[in-house]
């Protein structure tokens, strides 16, 4: 049987790295949220279930968390995913994860169990809905679900746990849900190439200059300059998004150095990305991605200097740099 540890570093080695820095109770804590949402997230992404089946195993998994079902049936269903994936593979230890679920203090647990179930409310909410993206504020409203309902979640953690954080709670949730929007935007970026071969392309209509254009369209090698058009305002969106991440950081008191640390990394490796994504044909046809010596070195140096807010800004330029 898996440790949580071990579900962990399977489903994002990367993300692991962040967790494994912060203070106990809080690396148990979002240890344990993300693989719940990861769980969310095979239910919503998986190419081996049927819309109609993501929907009722989705909405399942949200009585399950409520403690509104039994959990045996879907445990046992979700045992029985064969995705080669890292989300499969989270599905299938699911009852692990809600057995760690049930170590985590009452307190913690609500906040955990409520936000987990708003996304995954949201998450078939959309899969019903199908990837429909008429204005940016679709896409905004999707990515709220999957990504900014996570900001939310981590900012009420952060509130519980730290002295000094969610002083100004109204403006720390929203900048929450901008950082949680600039990662998933990055994400989409990323995922072109991915998201279309699975039939969703999270590109909104209005971001296309025909009304007849369709967003699967733009791979078309003919409409290459379209593409790159689009491309660039996806990443100006992702741009802006970033700035509101970099001022969340920036309300979490620096004596939290380790919590700064969890928020900085995905911070500075979302700034890299959407550097070499920037004018990059090549995120039409595979996944962009840093280069493991950049992660590396990156790390390094925020863990050396992510104490400093002139530092992180001046870091962030340069990272935005495509031949830094």
């Amino acid at each position: 049987m898996a440790t949580l540890h071990e579900l962990l570093v399977r489903a994002s080695r990367t993300f692991a790295v962040g967790i494994d820095l912060l203070p106990r109770p809080l690396r148990e804590e979002i240890t344990v949220a993300y693989l719940l949402l990861r769980v969310s997230d095979y239910l919503e992404d998986s190419g081996e279930l049927a819309r109609d089946e993501k929907i009722l195993l989705l909405e399942e998994w949200r009585r399950v968390l409520g403690g509104e079902s039994e959990r045996g049936a879907l445990v046992r269903r979700l045992e029985e995913a064969e995705e080669d994936t890292p989300d499969a593979f989270v599905a299938r230890h699911c009852e692990t994860v809600l057995e760690g679920l049930e170590g985590i203090e009452s307190a913690a647990r609500e906040i955990i169990v409520r936000r987990v179930r708003e996304s995954s409310a949201g998450m078939a909410r959309w899969t019903r809905r199908g990837s429909v993206f008429e204005t940016e504020a679709d896409l905004d409203d999707y990515m709220h679900e999957v990504a900014g309902r996570v900001g939310h979640l981590l900012t009420e953690l952060f509130s519980l746990r730290l002295a000094g954080v969610g002083e100004d709670r109204d403006r720390m949730m929203a900048l929450g849900r901008e950082f949680g929007l600039a990662l998933q935007t990055v994400n989409v970026i990323r995922g072109l190439h991915e998201d279309r071969d699975r039939g969703w392309v999270y590109v909104p209509a209005s971001f296309l200059p025909d009304p007849g254009m369709g967003a699967r369209d733009l791979f078309e090698p003919a409409n290459h300059d379209v593409a790159m058009a689009v491309l660039d305002r996806l990443v100006a969106k992702a741009g802006r998004h970033l700035g509101a991440a970099r001022d969340y950081l920036r309300m979490i008191p620096r004596r939290h150095h380790r919590v700064r640390l969890f928020c900085l990394l995905p911070l500075l490796f979302a700034v890299r990305t959407l550097a070499i994504s920037r004018t990059n044909p090549e995120v039409l046809d595979r996944e962009t991605k840093m280069t493991r010596r950049e992660v590396v070195t990156i790390t390094r140096r925020a863990k050396l200097f992510g104490f400093s807010n002139v530092w992180i800004a001046r870091y962030c330029r340069r990272l935005a740099e495509r031949g830094a």
